[in-house]
């Protein structure tokens, strides 16, 4: 096992450094790669970080092995810190809305966190007493308590270890940065008791702790950041790489968010992030007597010896959730989509397809629509919010619950025409990158054209608070060319049926929000996940088929 461990890592550095063929033969292979690898590792504190695990809980019994690993090697201490993200993307940890999570990065020895967004999705009040569980720190220097105006949790915190004045004494800041797009990719009725510092003041916030940091003898900063590099957050300047840009004293940034894999940021910058779902493990090697980041690289978890105690923990929760949402309902001819990009996030799909025609028909079933015609009713739901593939064969419970995770539920609001153009436009703003808001439809035939540039507005606005994303100032991008096979008619009113996150202005539905605050709409209270196990059920009879949606059905033409 040590032999093995010791290749992943001597691989995980040299991809660091560049493209290199390697031996067929393990034991020649790590022969040859072993001097890449320090051997020992006295009077160096390591560090050990995962970002983005997205409830892949068995990946935790890697990280004992690893820590023990450095430890044998001499390392003075080996620390474990997330950057965020580990309580939601399988129904192993929504089925509990979050709890497992935590109770599996308790087994595996951690450290530090920083919260994610989807740390909020079941709501503040739940995550913080999900937190009172919490054998670890969670830093977040950004999150307010709208009521006393002080952070939720301390935003920063120093580590310090050694004598005093000894040349191998060593004292770690660590500062845990939120992004400011929760405050939207959250359902907006579940946090109201809280906001996300943002724009200049997110820089301010931060420079704050990172200054604290050193005023209390922090040798070096390291800062947890969920905040990734994403172009969609590219315009408010929520990556990762403009905090470092606009922060000063910060020595490396672990980041999260965008799920990706790098050891360095735009420009050199000292970022390190892991992709997601334990795909790699990151390191980072600080020598206590310089005070410095001595290396940085990832480790890839193919081929780790898992620790069979937290091991033993994960399974009894697959075992549990799979005993009661695994009987298979239903099959499927093909695979549908839940890829992020290209996906969901960046086009039509025939998952987005599938969903929302069963949000639809879930409520024209039950009637309460009686405003408009039934050819006046379309559906859309965010991308980001479909979460996993279907694949082809055998469809239980467990794989709907993976798809839609977040416990939402059906909702309708009236919007006119003008307001459905709006929702389009602003919510594919920078597409073809992605963003989570973009719209799955039904009922709609439409056009995006993206070699337009999106017109910004002003900023949109929820109960007061700024959100991370603007109006459109005119629509340029998008047109509709009819709403169920009728022409569209920018002063008709019509009934979208959508999801109560969008219905409440997460991502981009502001004016979804505007309309719903109004009155003008309702709730249905069915579950998503329902509504679309209900539709394959009855409407599907059982088989979701090629001929139904074996492709996206063109609702949709992407000009670019």
């Amino acid at each position: 096992m040590r032999k093995l461990l010791a290749l992943a890592l001597a691989v995980a550095m040299l991809l660091s450094l560049g493209s290199v063929s390697f031996a067929d033969d393990i034991d020649d292979a790590y022969e040859a790669k072993a001097n890449v690898i320090a051997t020992d590792y006295s009077g160096k504190t390591v560090i050990l970080h995962s970002n983005d695990v997205h409830g892949a809980i068995d990946g935790y019994a890697c990280i004992p092995t690893l820590r023990s690993w450095f430890s044998d090697k001499g390392a003075d201490r080996v620390l474990v810190v997330d950057a965020g993200d580990f309580s939601q993307g399988t129904s192993y940890v929504s089925v509990s809305k979050g709890l497992t999570a935590i109770q599996m990065m308790n087994a595996a020895g951690y450290d530090l966190v920083t919260l994610g967004n989807h740390e909020f999705d079941f709501g503040y009040a739940q995550l913080m007493s999900n937190l009172e569980q919490a054998e670890f720190i969670t830093l977040s220097c950004n999150v307010i308590d709208d009521a006393t105006g002080e952070a939720i949790l301390p935003g920063y915190t120093v580590l310090k270890y050694g004598e005093e004045g000894a040349d191998d004494a060593i004292s770690i800041g660590f500062v845990g940065i939120e992004t400011p797009e929760t405050a939207t990719k959250v359902n907006p009725g579940l946090i109201k008791e809280i906001h996300f510092t943002a724009f200049e003041e997110l820089y301010t916030c931060t420079q704050k702790a990172v200054d604290t940091c050193k005023a209390e003898g922090a040798d070096l900063i390291i800062a947890l950041a969920h905040l990734g590099v994403d172009a969609e957050s590219a315009a408010n300047g929520y990556r990762s790489v403009d905090l470092l840009n606009k922060v000063e004293g910060i020595d490396f940034t672990i980041d999260g968010h965008s799920h990706t894999v790098m050891t360095r940021g735009e420009g050199g910058l000292a970022i390190q992030s892991t992709g997601t779902k334990f795909e790699n493990v990151g390191v980072i090697v600080i020598d206590n007597a310089t005070k410095t980041v001595e290396q940085n690289f990832l480790v890839s978890t193919k081929g780790i010896e898992k620790d069979a105690a937290v091991l033993a923990a994960a399974q009894a929760i697959i075992d549990e959730v799979d005993a009661k949402y695994g009987a298979v309902f239903a099959t499927s001819e093909v695979e549908l989509n839940g890829a992020k990009a290209p996906g969901n996030r960046t086009e039509e799909t025939n998952l987005g397809d599938l969903i929302t025609d069963a949000m639809v028909w879930s409520v024209v079933k039950e009637g309460g629509i009686e405003q408009v015609e039934p050819n006046q009713i379309v559906g859309i739901t965010n991308g980001g919010g479909i979460r996993a593939a279907i694949k082809a064969g055998d469809v239980t419970m467990k794989d709907i619950n993976t798809v839609l995770p977040f416990g939402n539920t059906v909702a309708v609001i009236y919007v006119t025409g003008q307001e459905l153009l709006e929702a389009l436009e602003a919510s594919t703003f920078c597409t073809p990158d992605s963003i989570g808001g973009y719209p799955q439809t039904s009922g709609i035939t439409w056009t995006l054209d993206t070699t337009k540039e999106f017109n910004k507005g002003e900023v949109y606005t929820l109960d007061g608070k700024e959100s991370s994303y603007f109006a459109p100032a005119s629509i340029e991008r998008v047109t509709i060319t009819s709403v169920n096979g009728e022409a569209f008619d920018e002063n008709a009113t019509y009934a979208v049926v959508t999801n109560n996150f969008c219905a409440a202005g997460g991502d981009t539905y502001n004016v979804f929000f505007r309309a719903y605050s109004e009155g003008t709409g309702f709730d249905t209270g069915i579950p998503m996940d329902e509504a679309v196990i209900d539709f394959i059920t009855e409407v599907l009879e059982g088989t979701i088929t090629a001929e139904a949606y074996g492709a996206p059905r063109g609702s949709e033409t992407q000009i670019r």
